[in-house]
């Protein structure tokens, strides 16, 4: 069975790529190209969205939180080449329990709700047509 790349379940959600030969011989060219995104992406979305802070961890196994702010993860997932970037609302224990005494959730909607079109236009070189019944994920190019 094929697969797509990973995202948050509720992300805002916007598709690129890595291109770079990802076999043994140039594993080293896909690292520093990944690092290189990952760098490119912090500081974009910093000055997109200034409340966010670097913040280095992972939602699951698959995908890696680059930033964070009171509301919001933002962050990237990568499977064979193509990269969702992606911001969604937190679910961590500290953000649980803020949000339990003063509820942060509808506040957080908004915001992310607020910046969604940005977001995309920003970060994303393909849309995601739909998925196939085995999993993958089909792309086009954005127009523009």
């Amino acid at each position: 069975m094929g697969r797509s790349v990973s995202y948050p379940s509720g992300a805002i959600v916007a598709f690129t790529v890595i291109e770079t030969v990802s076999d043994d011989a140039h594993q080293n060219d896909f690292d520093v190209e990944y690092e290189w995104l990952c760098d490119d992406l912090r500081e974009r979305a910093g000055h997109a969205y200034p409340s966010l802070i670097a913040h280095d961890g992972w939602r699951g196994r698959e995908d890696r939180i680059l930033m964070r702010n009171a509301y919001a993860d933002f962050g990237l997932s990568v499977y064979g080449g193509l990269v969702a970037v992606w911001i969604v609302e937190r679910d961590d224990g500290a953000y649980r329990d803020a949000d339990w005494r003063t509820a942060r959730s509808p506040r957080a909607q908004r915001w992310l709700s607020q910046i969604a079109a940005r977001f995309e236009a920003l970060f994303g070189d393909y849309i995601c047509l739909g998925h196939m019944s085995n999993g993958e994920g089909v792309y086009r190019k954005r127009d523009g």
